[in-house]
């Protein structure tokens, strides 16, 4: 039997959109920014308390970072976007 010439075309998934074109990567980096900002300034001046140490922003820092790639890892899961390779 002869074998056809054609093949199938197929069309090329990614499974969402880059990370950092997401309102959520706007929003972690935000929050990473404003828990880094926060614990700067809370404490800081001769004969203050540090409330907010820096190991305590850290651990913040840590869990929103966690929160994210959840988010991420959630938002690839369930959707498709066609690739589309035309535009350079």
């Amino acid at each position: 039997m002869p074998r056809s010439s054609r093949t199938a075309v197929r069309p090329t998934h990614t499974e969402t959109k880059p990370s950092f074109k997401t309102t959520e990567f706007f929003v972690y980096v935000a929050a990473v920014v404003a828990v880094l900002i926060a614990s700067a300034l809370v404490g800081s001046g001769p004969g203050i308390v540090d409330r907010f140490p820096a190991d305590q922003a850290w651990l913040y820092v840590t869990l929103l970072s966690i929160g994210y790639l959840i988010s991420r890892g959630l938002a690839k899961s369930g959707s498709r976007e066609t690739a589309d390779h035309t535009h350079a």
